[in-house]
């Protein structure tokens, strides 16, 4: 996934000594996030920084939905559709990753190298159809 927002970062400007720590500081994230979104329900920003969060927790079904809400709100924004793919990727969806990577490759989507990398793509990685689409749009 795309790297937490400023307002995430901001959020955790101290690094916490230990996981005690580091849960109550991604509960308070998630909780604030979410209260934010409340009385802006369509602050992307919040948005992208609550998705990274719940990605980054393990909660790959929450982090979906809040990924769907961005391409409603953004539908031309590679980054997007990106992240979106990624979810579904973590969820075993591969088939919905592939089409929403090849979205975000039509949109503009060319950081590659960072695909390549991306763990949240680790299960797709091997399939035959992802490294078609890869050659097409990278030409690698």
């Amino acid at each position: 996934m795309a790297e937490l927002s400023k307002s995430s970062l901001a959020l955790s400007h101290k690094q916490p000594r230990n996981k005690k720590a580091e849960s109550e500081q991604t509960e308070f994230e998630i909780k604030f996030f979410s209260d934010v979104l409340e009385r802006y329900p369509d602050y992307v920003e919040v948005l992208r920084a609550l998705g990274n969060v719940l990605t980054k927790q393990g909660h790959h079904a929450e982090g979906l939905e809040v990924d769907r809400r961005l391409v409603r709100l953004r539908p031309f924004d590679a980054v997007a559709h990106y992240n979106l793919a990624c979810s579904y990727c973590l969820l075993r969806k591969h088939d919905q990753t592939l089409i929403e990577l090849r979205r975000a490759f039509e949109l503009g989507y060319i950081d590659f190298a960072y695909l390549r990398k991306d763990r949240d793509l680790e299960t797709i990685k091997n399939d035959r159809r992802f490294k078609t689409l890869l050659r097409e749009f990278s030409g690698k």
